[in-house]
């Protein structure tokens, strides 16, 4: 008799038995979170150090004039692009840790976990802390240290440890194995981070350690439009990825044995996880927790573990929590902005503990 198929292998009869299916879902919850969703971004525009009436703000994103100027200075300046970021960013962070989790079977996984963090904090801590006064003058002139510096910094970081990450998966055929390289690949370029960080002046520690806080509000709209498309691409890779990631959660050695190439998938997910965390890292900093949570929170509320339903679900969830964040850091009715970091991990600690707690049956989601 001939072997299923990867298709086959997540027919209703594997779904259900693996609680994959669409029984788990609820539509009137999905329908809540997209409410909630446009209701948090709203009101992302609304509260700020100066609030803004929401008729007001509906009236600038319709294009029209507000009583005053100043209001649409700053709701298309300021707040529009740093709400739009964090709901990329959100969506992204959430899809990247899915992916790793499933990947690994390790809950506690996060798109960070194969180093691509630590690649780009390098690159931006070579920038930040080794270039002089002089060189500074030079790389400006070429641009390179304007409004995107620290992003190209970060993205070559990113670049140089995803080709490192991609080499070592040709090399080796078990996913624990790549998990422990990545590991150690972190531990190595946070190890670089640190020996320059103890040879700085303070001055540059500190603008090096302004960029680890994690913000959205410091996206402009030109690099929206390199953020934009680059992780709606990694978002639809995510999508077409479904079915392998519903495979792997077999085990490797079954969803090879099922027809699944081991070696596209590991490298279609490794590349789309790294575009996504790298793109946000380069951005906006390496921002944590969110990661994690999203996908666990989003596995408890739907009880499913079908990709199909957990890559649309995570992304409104992603995106959520990131915007959820971002109206918390940025502490409205004054001017004091809290670190992104420490407000994700207030956020992602308390839901992962909830999660793991809550939730006897999480080893089976990984279980082989």
């Amino acid at each position: 008799m001939a072997q299923p198929s990867v298709t086959e292998l997540i027919s209703p009869t594997t779904t259900q038995r693996m609680r994959l299916g669409l029984p788990g879902l609820r539509p009137m919850l999905i329908m809540g979170i997209v409410a909630l969703l446009v209701a948090i971004f709203l009101l992302s525009l609304v509260i700020g150090s100066v609030s803004i009436p929401l008729e007001e703000v509906v009236r600038i994103l319709l294009g029209q004039e507000a009583t005053k100027a100043s209001w649409s200075n700053i709701i298309l300046n300021y707040r529009l692009p740093q709400a739009v970021t964090a709901v990329l960013a959100g969506a992204a962070l959430g899809i990247s840790g899915l992916m790793m989790q499933t990947f690994f079977r390790n809950p506690l996984a996060d798109p960070f976990i194969l180093g691509i963090s630590s690649g780009a904090s390098l690159g931006v801590a070579l920038v930040v802390l080794t270039v002089g006064t002089v060189t500074t003058t030079l790389l400006s002139g070429l641009g390179l240290l304007g409004d995107l510096g620290l992003a190209a910094a970060a993205s070559m970081g990113s670049a140089v440890v995803l080709l490192i990450v991609l080499w070592t998966a040709h090399r080796v055929s078990n996913g624990m194995t790549l998990l422990i390289l990545g590991l150690l690949f972190g531990y190595l370029t946070s190890a670089m981070v640190s020996l320059l960080l103890y040879f700085s002046i303070p001055e540059r520690i500190q603008a090096y350690i302004n960029w680890t806080f994690g913000s959205f509000s410091s996206v402009t709209w030109d690099q929206l439009l390199i953020i934009t498309p680059t992780i709606i691409g990694g978002l639809v890779a995510a999508f077409l990825l479904s079915k392998s990631l519903n495979a792997l959660l077999l085990g490797e050695a079954y969803a090879q044995s099922m027809g699944l190439n081991l070696m596209a998938a590991r490298f279609g997910i490794i590349v789309t996880t790294a575009i996504l965390a790298g793109t946000v890292t380069a951005f906006c900093g390496p921002i944590g927790f969110i990661g994690i949570a999203v996908p666990h929170l989003c596995r408890s509320l739907f009880n499913t573990s079908d990709h199909r339903m957990l890559v649309p679900l995570t992304i409104l969830v992603g995106a959520l929590v990131a915007l959820a964040a971002s109206i918390i850091a940025d502490v409205p009715g004054s001017s004091i902005v809290l670190p992104l970091n420490a407000v994700t991990a207030f956020i992602g600690a308390p839901a992962v503990i909830w999660v793991i707690l809550s939730r006897r049956n999480i080893k089976e989601t990984f279980a082989s």
